[in-house]
């Protein structure tokens, strides 16, 4: 009998699927009569509404996740019998994950297991979810002896706002979720040792909400990349699939579950939801993957637009940033198309502007190593546009994924009283520094940035701006301005996306006829890099 990871990783890939269904009979999806009426009433509404959703979404999940709670709230009478009902079920090459969070020792955990496991007494679950705070005692019952093939996702990190009051304390060289996620790797070699089985499978996961990214990307770092996540949070919690996929997927894209109840359940046609969602799935999956290099092809300009690209342009076009029409540019060229980055000008703006330059920056294999650490130590904002730009980026690496690095800007006037000097924030003496700004015309602030920072004995490792206009900088001249300060500087250029891009996304797009993508395309032809 394979473990129960083993099996998850194998429906996964059959499947190419990371969606986790969750079955959850809570009073409120069930109808109002039934659940008045009596325990036998609601128990068999409950078990229709779970048995509609499992057939409707058997071929897009990887695993179900029936909510012990809400079948145990259903009566004392029939309640477990009602889930294990729901179990019997699902189909047998589904896996099954109790979400029980149980934590006790000694032979209460014990009987925790053999409840949520036997065969024939008991639910006969695959795995289960588990507090770990009580330590190696009481995780140990779940996964050793004659549960060895079962698992378990332990919580590291919830989705709960309330979550922060333990899982973030800071211990001294980390937080306690981290430590979590560490511990995780050490009982499942510890369960391997005492329980020896023809697995290789960790046999413990993590639970880490989606919708806290930088802690997602903390607990993959901490836990490595063999550890399954199951990340709830999508959806009706407001996580950020996107995000969510870009600091919790492994190096192959794969490890970690995404969870949806709800967003299935109340929708009119469950099983069309469920594709749509697992398709969404994979789109990030394997925008992830080319951003890293790591898919089938590495990602040209032109041959897809990431998700983040895709909602940087619609909320520019929004935000009146970016316009379609005739604009004479300064080069004297008649261009379709005009980005001003001075009209982000609101705070949900400047919040996503910031979070669409950290995921360009997170997604470029220039400045993230193949162990996923960035390849720079403090972001440089030029005066004057560059300054906020660049605590916009500081702060967004942070919070998105966790990337804590320095701040620094120069004046254009040296201050006479004060701290003095043009230069101000984190010291740049000595450091990896990446340069922010909006956009590169004709290079002249990157290079006097350049010149800057060489004088401090600091190291310009990269440039990340919002457009690249990929454009000759004139006919007799096949380079374009980012690609002469790319090959100036010998540094590299990241932008959130380039007339490739914008190319690509009026293809996609119903809300602009195809003269604008006409007019877009030949000025690419004549003058596109």
């Amino acid at each position: 009998m394979s473990s129960f990871f083993d099996q998850i990783e194998s429906r996964s890939q059959s499947i190419n699927s990371l969606l986790c269904v969750g079955l959850d009979p809570h009073q409120k999806e069930l109808p109002a009569d039934q659940w008045s009426a009596s325990e036998e009433s609601r128990c068999e509404a409950a078990y229709q509404f779970c048995k509609r959703i499992i057939d409707a979404t058997s071929d897009h999940t990887v695993c179900y996740k029936p909510n012990a709670a809400f079948f145990e709230a259903l009566g004392t009478k029939l309640g477990n019998v009602t889930l294990r009902r729901v179990i019997d079920a699902i189909p047998d090459d589904i896996p099954v994950l109790l979400d029980v969070k149980r934590g006790d020792i000694g032979s209460t955990a014990a009987a925790y297991a053999e409840a949520c496991y036997e065969e024939k007494d008991g639910l006969n679950a695959g795995g289960v979810t588990l507090s770990p705070l009580m330590g190696w005692d009481s995780v140990s019952p779940f996964i050793t002896g004659k549960y060895a093939d079962k698992g378990a996702f332990v919580l590291c990190k919830t989705s709960n706002p309330g979550s922060n009051d333990i899982l973030a304390l800071q211990l001294q060289q980390q937080t306690v979720f981290e430590e979590i996620a560490n511990l995780a790797n050490k009982w499942s070699s510890t369960a391997a040792s005492e329980s020896p089985t023809s697995s290789t499978t960790p046999r413990l996961g993590l639970v880490v909400g989606a919708t806290d990214p930088s802690a997602l990307s903390k607990a993959r770092k901490a836990a490595g990349s063999k550890l399954w996540i199951l990340a709830p949070g999508v959806g009706a919690q407001g996580g950020d699939l996107d995000a969510a996929c870009r600091a919790g997927l492994n190096d192959d894209g794969t490890g970690m579950l995404i969870p949806v109840s709800r967003g299935i359940s109340r929708a009119s046609d469950p099983a069309a939801e469920a594709m749509k969602l697992k398709d969404g799935i994979n789109a990030a999956r394997k925008a992830v993957l080319d951003g890293r290099g790591g898919g089938e092809k590495r990602k040209q300009p032109g041959d897809a637009i990431a998700p983040y690209q895709k909602e940087f342009l619609e909320f520019s076009l929004k935000e009146g940033v970016l316009k379609f029409g005739s604009f004479v540019l300064k080069s004297g060229r008649t261009s379709p198309y005009f980005f001003n980055a001075g009209l982000f000008s609101s705070g949900s703006a400047l919040h996503k502007l910031g979070k669409a330059y950290a995921a360009s920056i997170m997604s470029s294999k220039d400045l993230v190593d193949k162990d996923g650490n960035v390849t720079f130590d403090v972001v440089f904002g030029p005066a004057y546009k560059g300054i906020s730009l660049g605590a916009l980026v500081c702060s967004a690496l942070y919070s998105d994924f966790g990337v804590e690095t320095g701040f620094a800007y120069n004046r254009k006037e040296a201050k006479d009283h004060g701290e003095g000097g043009i230069l101000v924030g984190a010291s740049m003496v000595n450091k990896r520094v990446l340069v922010v700004d909006d956009v590169i015309t004709a290079g002249t602030a990157i290079r006097e940035s350049h010149t800057m920072l060489k004088k401090i004995d600091a190291t310009p490792v990269g440039v990340a701006i919002a457009l690249d206009r990929a454009e000759k900088r004139s006919l007799e001249d096949p380079l374009s301005a980012v690609q002469a300060v790319a090959r100036d500087l010998e540094i590299p250029v990241v932008s959130i996306v380039a007339l490739p891009q914008l190319q690509e996304y009026l293809k996609l797009s119903s809300a602009y006829d195809d003269d604008v993508l006409k007019l877009v395309t030949e000025y690419r032809s004549q003058y596109g890099v």
